[in-house]
């Protein structure tokens, strides 16, 4: 059974307002990604976790989008962690694997859900990832570069990031009990020296962050319909 953690607490500062609520393609951000994982075959359940403000609104697409499988809307925590640890603390005894995705992710697609889990199941930790093109430089607080990064195996993490259960909750024990602070789920796992399988991903999958995301992330899901359709 695995269980999709869908993350939707964040505070949208850099956006400005909750970009989460933000329509492409006629719908909110939030609704794209949650489809994407009512969609895929390998999800038996959805818990959604956002700030208690936006519950209600969630409710309402939930209801709206008939998404069946989304069983929680619980509140998120301060950071990041502890809004996946609130997931986590909510997951089904029969839950064996669990995805994380950010749900500022709404380009997400059921194929690259189901290639991920394909990999979990068989390494018990995998993450999508998208390899490093760009040159990479690294500068001083002044901004003046001092040096170079090889980008040789250097890659760019997305989520989904799927994993067996015990693995997931042992990694965030132990985050929690020695009170650091992790990025992301690999961070999490990598600290107990186990080995986490990246997915290279091909196809676009960016996170909303600024306000020029949303008119790129609705050309893309008008493309793919159109293709869809024809």
């Amino acid at each position: 059974m695995l269980t999709a953690i869908i993350v939707a607490a964040g505070d949208s500062r850099r956006m400005g307002f909750d970009k989460l609520f933000a329509a492409i393609a006629g719908k909110p951000v939030i609704a794209h990604t949650i489809r994407a994982f009512e969609r895929a075959s390998s999800v038996d359940e959805i818990i959604v976790v956002a700030r208690e403000n936006r519950h209600e609104e969630i409710k309402a697409i939930v209801r709206d989008e008939n998404f069946v499988k989304v069983q929680s809307i619980i509140p998120g925590g301060r950071q990041r962690q502890d809004s996946v640890r609130a997931g986590l603390d909510h997951l089904d005894s029969f839950a064996r694997y669990v995805a994380v995705h950010d749900a500022a992710r709404p380009l997400i697609t059921p194929e690259q859900i189901e290639r991920v889990f394909e990999r979990c199941a068989n390494h018990s930790a995998a993450a999508l990832a998208e390899p490093i093109n760009d040159t990479l430089k690294r500068a001083d607080a002044d901004l003046i570069v001092t040096d170079s990064v090889d980008r040789h195996q250097l890659y760019a993490m997305q989520t989904p990031q799927i994993f067996e259960r015990h693995l997931i909750e042992e990694a965030y024990r132990a985050v929690f009990s020695e009170n650091i602070s992790v990025t992301d789920e690999v961070s999490a796992v990598e600290r107990l020296g186990r080995k986490v399988v990246l997915v290279l991903n091909d196809d676009f999958n960016f996170k909303v962050t600024y306000p020029r995301d949303l008119p790129l992330a609705e050309f893309i899901l008008k493309q793919r319909m159109d293709f869809v359709a024809n």
